[in-house]
């Protein structure tokens, strides 16, 4: 990741511990002072033909959209281990939220990108790992923080994975091996747990949430 989208992530974690307790309408105009500038006058409204109430500038009518970020990762394999047990690719956060925790190599997409580019370039940033993408796992929606999560089934090319920037470690464990107790977030756990079901299915349908779940944490964020 560049130097300029990491200072503009952790600007946006901090912003985000901040805003923590904010209402939507709070958190908008906080994001109104942070994108567009105080130099405008915004109004909370309702624009024409809208059914959301949107922060719109007095003076040129100009609509303030917040959407949610797309996050792309993947759960990847290695199979070609001397003892012919396949090896799942994980890495040890060296970054807030959720530093030293493992996670699997994911990250927000950059413009430009298609997902499946997205996911190879996190696997590339986080474990210096080159993948093939072989199917979208989950879909994941995770309304409180604002994010659409889409992970893929992949498989590792070559075992020579060493960790980047923003991992303390990376590892191939086995299924017995994966940290239960010390991951990231909710969304790894179900990537991983639903990754086992289909691991090796030909074809399958992907999945969503477990039910009822909305990924909210106690502790941390996701």
């Amino acid at each position: 990741m560049p130097d300029s989208d990491k200072q503009a992530d952790l600007s946006a974690q901090r912003a985000d511990a901040v805003t923590d307790n904010m209402s939507g309408a709070e958190r908008h105009a906080a994001a109104l002072q942070c994108d567009v500038g105080g130099g405008h006058a915004f109004t909370l409204r309702v624009p024409e033909g809208d059914t959301h109430a949107r922060h719109v500038c007095d003076d040129c009518g100009y609509v303030h959209y917040v959407n949610p970020k797309i996050v792309v990762g993947s759960v990847v394999t290695w199979h070609g281990a001397d003892d012919g047990e396949p090896r799942i690719l994980m890495c040890r956060r060296a970054i807030e939220p959720r530093h030293g925790f493992w996670t699997l190599p994911a990250g927000y997409m950059e413009l430009g990108e298609t997902t499946e580019a997205a996911a190879m370039r996190e696997a590339r940033e986080e474990a210096c790992a080159d993948i093939r993408i072989d199917a979208l796992l989950a879909v994941y929606s995770i309304p409180r923080i604002g994010q659409v999560q889409l992970m893929y089934k992949a498989t590792l090319l070559s075992p020579d994975v060493m960790a980047g920037e923003e991992s303390l470690e990376v590892a191939l464990v086995r299924n017995n091996e994966v940290p239960w107790d010390d991951l990231a977030f909710p969304s790894v756990r179900w990537a991983l747990t639903q990754h086992r079901e289909v691991a090796q299915a030909g074809a399958f349908v992907p999945f969503t949430n477990p039910a009822g779940d909305m990924g909210d944490m106690v502790h941390g964020a996701d």
